[in-house]
């Protein structure tokens, strides 16, 4: 009586398992998550910056309470309120974050990039093209110009019309 060395079931979930853990352990998928733990957190810092500084710049400007700077399109019914603090307020937000991603993240990653570049000699390389590109290009060129020379005589073995 002779026992199997794995069932199906028991194989295909090792196998399932094992694909599953080499997604997760790649690169980019780590940075993904880093980057949204960072972020979350870096949310924080900028809501309390816009609450405490940008707000009450903007609330000089109108009233000392920025969310109510708007108006309500039926009066008396507070659903109906368009707030202009609020949208001042996020497109601020935004701005702060896509400003401080840029100058603190982007920017020293292509200098960085830039600088290892040229620290290895690298140079951009030209595209070259495979050799059955080439050919199929001289084969094309050449039926090209097959035709432009029978237009003015019939060719031998072509019936005429």
């Amino acid at each position: 009586m002779s026992i199997p060395a794995q069932a199906p079931d028991v194989q295909e979930n090792t196998t399932m398992l094992q694909g599953f853990k080499d997604f997760i352990m790649r690169g980019n998928v780590i940075d993904l998550a880093v980057a949204v733990v960072i972020g979350s957190a870096f949310t924080a810092i900028v809501t309390a910056f816009s609450d405490h500084l940008i707000n009450p710049l903007i609330a000089v400007l109108g009233s000392p309470e920025v969310e109510g700077l708007g108006f309500e399109l039926r009066p008396g019914n507070s659903a109906t309120m368009i707030d202009f603090g609020a949208i001042i307020t996020a497109i601020l937000n935004f701005l702060i974050v896509a400003a401080i991603i840029y100058f603190v993240i982007v920017m020293p990653m292509n200098k960085l990039n830039e600088l290892r570049t040229r620290r290895l000699g690298v140079e951009e390389q030209t595209e070259e093209v495979a050799p059955e590109v080439a050919l199929l290009e001289e084969i094309r060129d050449v039926l090209k110009n097959q035709g432009t020379e029978s237009s003015g005589a019939a060719n031998p073995g072509t019936p005429r019309q």
